[in-house]
């Protein structure tokens, strides 16, 4: 599984989920500190202003109140989602059907090779392929 958080300017954090891994509260906490250190350095503008925000879905890791405490205590302004509302993620309308197209009829013999390849796609994305999905 693909975690990945991006804005008009490109990709902000990627990871793969570990194989065996479950998302739950505590593993998505800690996706999140990644996050924070990455829109930190990636985006120091947004960071210092406080002029990001983060949208995800209502998925049960997401609205857990250990990571409620967690997006209050670190000022993390969040998108509302509203309850069954899959057409809203972005990540499901833009970015990957992208994905999709130029991994089609591809065949894998590793994780290694299913972790590398969306990495590449991802890595060909340009800044007007995000913009475009604002």
């Amino acid at each position: 599984m693909l975690i990945c958080f991006f804005d008009i300017d490109g990709i902000v954090h990627k990871e793969f989920v570990p194989p065996g891994q479950t998302v739950n509260k505590e593993f998505y906490c800690d996706v999140l500190r990644c996050l924070r250190e990455n829109v930190r350095r990636k985006r120091p503008g947004k960071w210092r202003m406080n002029d990001w925000v983060l949208h995800h879905d209502n998925a049960q890791p997401h609205t857990a109140y250990i990571l409620q405490e967690f997006l209050a205590k670190n000022k993390m302004a969040v998108v509302p989602h509203p309850p069954y509302s899959p057409d809203l993620a972005p990540c499901d309308f833009f970015l990957f059907p992208k994905m999709k197209i130029k991994l089609k009829r591809r065949r894998f013999d590793t994780v290694e090779e299913i972790q590398t390849e969306p990495q590449t796609v991802l890595n060909t994305l340009t800044k007007k392929d995000f913009q475009d999905a604002f």
